[in-house]
């Protein structure tokens, strides 16, 4: 499904220009050719039916993607913020034996349990010149229900967990977010989000490739940069989190004749602040289109669009996905009542990777993933987020789970135990902040405690503040009672 995509806008156009980076461009004729040499790459390499890619967005991950997948191999894409230990776990878990890199992770590559396959190190260039007289293959022949991808989400229990997206999930989701949002081929589109991420890499990489458009990646976010490429690049389509365009606003650059072009500024991933909003129209001219969704979701399940933007909401849900609130029996609630959002539709997935309790919790027998949201919908399905049922904390749109954080902690021969909660934050939409109590006779502070954690945990995992305290908050059963920590901030 996702390779037939790729090689019909090569055979509909060839010399359209397909993806590009601060590097190097390929058109689609060159991006079938790149896939076809990364494809035969990954068939030497490995039988294993899970590879991985560690790279940033750029072509090279383009090209993987789709060679991994023409392989008949299922995807893993590793996030390389993680500390290695963070990493291995994930190798572990997805079985991986090979992944693709690049010379720049040579060394967190180099602590994983794997073969890295380094893309300096391959023959593209030879390889893609024998390709013009190389006789294209076709693409494997997969079904609906075949796992395409697997992406890894933390765990409430610190664990990692892989969510199996397949050929059908992902080809709903972009086809339904296409026709929702009216994209063509002639929109442009400039991806800052990692491709490592559900989010970016469906909305900026396979629908894209499903237009027959064209992406320019930008490996890094900066504001300067982004404003530059939306101008010169007469970019129409962007999508990023909130605190990015937080960002974007506190650029003592740019103004409403450098974003002319852009016709959809999504925002997703964390909740988008009504100042940040207005500032943003106010200044740039462009009204930020809030969406909504979750990697167990393929990603996408609701979108604003330019001529229906309802501020404050996350938009109506996609063609054929219905979103609902339930209350804490399970019975369906009506417009306007809050409760717990549920998803279902063909973008729900499959299910965690070898964890079938998680899967049976998440996913109801008829079909419903319980998304942790609570929320309301209106009588014309418009869809507000009202908080979170589950501790998950969003820190620059990344989940952070507080019992990743409490175990890093609680690893720390000071430490008796350890509670971790959000706070908000007007650039990050929320922080960690750590209540920690010692034990008897032991004195650590709070830079040796960050000092810890930032050894053993990605950076954006890092507390904020640590918090000695005495005692913590309990109720009867002695459980610590997080909503009065919050309390005490």
């Amino acid at each position: 499904m996702l390779v037939e995509t790729l090689l019909a806008a090569a055979d509909l156009g060839s010399s359209r220009p397909a993806v590009a980076d601060p590097y190097r461009s390929l058109d689609y004729g060159n991006l079938v050719r790149f896939a076809d040499v990364m494809r035969r790459q990954v068939q030497k390499a490995t039988k294993n039916p899970h590879v991985g890619i560690l790279m940033p967005s750029s072509c090279g991950f383009a090209g993987a993607f789709y060679g991994i997948l023409w392989a008949g191999r299922t995807v893993v894409p590793l996030n390389f913020l993680l500390q290695p230990a963070e990493l291995a776990a994930v190798v572990k878990d997805a079985g991986l034996d090979t992944v693709l890199t690049i010379k720049h992770f040579a060394e967190l590559a180099g602590g994983l349990p794997v073969r890295a396959l380094f893309m300096e190190d391959l023959p593209l260039k030879r390889e893609m010149l024998f390709e013009r007289v190389h006789r294209r293959p076709p693409a494997p022949s997969v079904a609906s229900d075949d796992t395409a991808v697997i992406l890894y989400t933390s765990g409430t229990s610190g664990l990692p967990k892989g969510v199996c997206q397949t050929f059908g999930n992902l080809h709903s989701d972009i086809a339904a977010a296409i026709e929702l949002a009216r994209l063509t081929k002639e929109h442009n589109f400039l991806g800052v989000l990692p491709l490592f991420h559900s989010f970016g890499l469906t909305a900026m990489l396979m629908v894209p490739v499903a237009l027959q458009s064209s992406v320019h990646f930008l490996p890094r976010f900066t504001p300067t940069q982004v404003i530059e490429e939306i101008r010169e690049r007469k970019i129409s389509v962007t999508m990023m989190i909130a605190s990015m365009y937080s960002a974007l606003l506190k650029s003592k650059r740019g103004g409403s004749e450098d974003m002319a072009s852009l016709k959809y500024a999504i925002s997703g991933g964390e909740g988008l602040p009504d100042s940040v909003h207005g500032a943003f129209a106010d200044r740039f001219g462009v009204d930020i289109l809030q969406g909504y969704g979750m990697t167990e979701a393929s990603p996408v399940v609701s979108l604003n669009v330019p001529w229906s933007n309802r501020v404050g909401t996350v938009g109506q849900a996609i063609p054929g996905v219905t979103v609902a609130a339930f209350d804490d029996a399970g019975e369906p609630l009506g417009p306007g009542e809050v409760g717990e959002l549920r998803v279902r539709g063909p973008i729900v997935m499959k299910g965690y990777y070898r964890k079938e309790a998680e899967t049976r919790a998440a996913v109801t027998a008829d079909g419903w993933y319980l998304t942790g949201d609570m929320g309301r919908l209106d009588a014309e399905g418009y869809i507000t987020i009202t908080g979170r049922k589950k501790e998950m904390i969003i820190v620059g749109g990344e989940n952070v789970y507080p019992r990743e954080i409490e175990a890093a902690l609680e690893g720390h021969p000071a430490v008796a135990e350890a509670a971790a909660i959000g706070q908000h934050d007007a650039s990050r939409g929320e922080v960690v902040v750590a209540f920690v109590t010692l034990k008897d006779g032991m004195i650590c502070g709070e830079i040796e405690l960050r000092d810890f954690c930032r050894e053993r945990i990605a950076g954006y995992k890092v507390p904020r503040r640590v918090v000695v305290a005495d005692d913590l908050p309990r109720g009867p059963t002695g459980k610590i009672l997080k909503r009065k920590l919050a309390e005490l901030l």
